[in-house]
């Protein structure tokens, strides 16, 4: 299947969106299921014909899209390093899960088991987000250097919210990956910006 611009923006916008989330739990301890729901099921969306089917709609994307925007800009004022860096890992850590095909196939299985849970508990229950968080902490995150969440400590320490970032963190593998499917590469990116914030507009307009 072929990609265009719009696939790639939505698959980036994908993991800026699990970013922002990530920065929310770890500096108010707080996210709405609203929010957290609908980023946690494109991890289990295996068989998607179309990007957009792995996000539903644009809406659960939709302050991935602008964060895009405001950091690919240049502008100063609406660049957040710390955002920055974390996407940075992210796609670090895709690059280096997509050389071992093993590891992939494991996510992919783990995945299916903790699906089958989902008959039982909504996909934000305490349970869910722990298996999710469970499936990052052992399996992707000793692939690569350890990814720190800069955050206030009192929200950090729980266990709950710690569950929360993890889980949230493998969401945005999920779309590192499908932007890696999508023709999306650093070098792509460099050198098409302005296409990406074009294509972001364009799809917030549709919001």
């Amino acid at each position: 299947m072929e990609h265009n611009q719009q696939d790639r923006t939505m698959a980036l916008s994908g993991v800026y969106q699990a970013v922002i989330l990530v920065k929310e739990v770890a500096n108010t301890g707080n996210i709405a299921d609203a929010q957290l729901a609908p980023i946690l099921e494109t991890l289990f969306r295996f068989d998607a014909n179309k990007v957009i089917d792995v996000y539903g709609d644009n809406n659960t994307i939709k302050k991935g899209l602008n964060a895009l925007r405001g950091q690919l800009s240049g502008n100063k004022q609406t660049i957040d390093m710390e955002i920055t860096r974390t996407i940075i890992n992210l796609l670090n850590l895709e690059k280096l899960l997509n050389k071992s095909p093993q590891m992939m196939d494991k996510l992919g299985a783990e995945l299916e088991t903790t699906q089958n849970k989902i008959d039982y508990f909504h996909i934000t229950h305490d349970n869910i987000v722990a298996s999710l968080a469970d499936i990052y902490q052992q399996n992707i995150s000793p692939v690569g250097p350890k990814i720190m969440i800069p955050g206030k400590e009192i929200y950090l320490s729980q266990t709950k919210n710690a569950n929360k970032v993890r889980a949230l963190l493998f969401a945005g593998i999920r779309s590192a990956v499908l932007w890696k499917q999508c023709g999306g590469s650093r070098w792509q990116l460099l050198l098409s910006r302005k296409k990406y914030i074009e294509s972001a507009e364009q799809l917030l307009n549709t919001i």
